[in-house]
């Protein structure tokens, strides 16, 4: 994946939604959905969702109210080697 290829959108309650930002690098489109999913707006439920895609739309971060983090899928061993 190349430099400013991802994109952070938002979405809100009633299914509209509004694109944060597009065309950034990585470390700015998860710098910038971590700032919008601490936001008080995302506390109280304005902010249903926020989403990273990256240059194919390929959604590579997926945050949800009341869940938290969804996506990519946290169950403990994504980071543990398979034994060989």
């Amino acid at each position: 994946m190349s430099a400013g290829e991802f994109s952070v959108v938002q979405f809100f309650p009633d299914d509209t939604h509004e694109t944060i930002c597009a065309f950034v690098d990585a470390r700015t489109a998860v710098e910038t959905a971590k700032s919008y999913t601490d936001r008080p707006a995302a506390l109280i439920g304005i902010i249903r969702r926020v989403i990273i895609t990256d240059g194919g739309d390929y959604t590579v971060f997926e945050w949800k109210f009341g869940e938290g983090v969804t996506y990519p899928p946290n169950d403990g061993k994504q980071f543990v080697a398979e034994a060989s």
